[in-house]
């Protein structure tokens, strides 16, 4: 019943998220955001997107030519997995309202995937509200800093689980 119910919605975004005003241009459905009222799980959306782009782009400085090995290598660095564990690494340097977002998402409702425990799935989930918050607030510089030792700390990680072998 629930497949049923996501898929009406589903139709009903589709029929009208794009809807046309008089001049013909896309209607938006909110005059403005109020990113303090948005739900962790949306933070954490637009969060997952940026440390996504991060990550590409700073792959770039290790490899240019090899599309397949960019992707491969993003999407582990992205994974649930590291997140939490660069969450855990960088933990100790979040402010008290980054601490509290974290919890805030790391609580929310929501499934995890099968790639990822629980745990590391709902702490990645908080790692990318926090992301999320910094972007939307137009907090670059401390956004920048976040991710910059968060990709230090998940290669660093990578690294030693390699050479460990």
């Amino acid at each position: 019943m629930e497949a049923v119910m996501q898929f009406a919605h589903y139709r009903y975004l589709c029929e009208h998220m794009f809807e046309l005003n008089a001049a013909g241009v896309v209607k938006q459905h909110y005059g403005k955001m109020e990113v303090e009222k948005l739900s962790p799980l949306i933070l954490a959306y637009i969060g997952d997107a940026y440390f996504h782009l991060f990550v590409r782009t700073r792959m770039l400085f290790f490899e240019q030519n090899k599309v397949r090995v960019l992707n491969d290598f993003s999407a582990k660095i992205v994974s649930a997995v590291y997140q939490a564990e660069a969450y855990r690494q960088i933990e100790k340097q979040l402010t008290e309202s980054e601490k509290n977002l974290f919890h805030r998402a790391y609580s929310a409702k929501s499934h995890a995937p099968r790639a990822a425990s629980v745990a590391d799935y709902h702490t990645s989930t908080g790692f990318e509200a926090v992301l999320g918050y910094l972007y939307l607030t137009g907090n670059k510089i401390r956004l920048q800093e976040i991710c910059e030792k968060s990709f230090q700390s998940i290669i660093k990680t990578i690294h030693n689980e390699h050479t460990d072998n």
